[in-house]
């Protein structure tokens, strides 16, 4: 498997593309605090910056990326779904 995310602390929910997943993929993410790895099966394609899912996220739950909430999903995100403004709403101005 490819190394293709990091993520940023171990209580985050997401992990950064560092290259351009293909869907059905399985790719290496390593924890930027100690290198640890874990791997996950893209369902979608997802670009190089945005986020994929490293666990299943209910509909309404607070998303973490950073070891903060970064925002809410809107919809169900299964594991290894592309995560961005089409299932997740910023919760900063509220």
């Amino acid at each position: 498997m490819i190394t293709k995310a990091l993520i940023h602390a171990h209580p985050d929910f997401v992990a950064v593309a560092t290259d351009d997943i293909q869907k059905g993929e399985e790719i290496v993410a390593v924890f930027m605090d100690d290198d640890k790895q874990t791997s996950v099966r893209s369902k979608e394609d997802i670009a190089l910056g945005h986020k994929i899912a490293l666990r299943n996220i209910g509909k309404g739950e607070k998303v973490i990326e950073y070891g903060d909430v970064i925002g809410a999903a809107t919809k169900d995100i299964a594991t290894g779904e592309h995560v961005h403004v089409h299932n997740l709403k910023s919760l900063r101005w509220q």
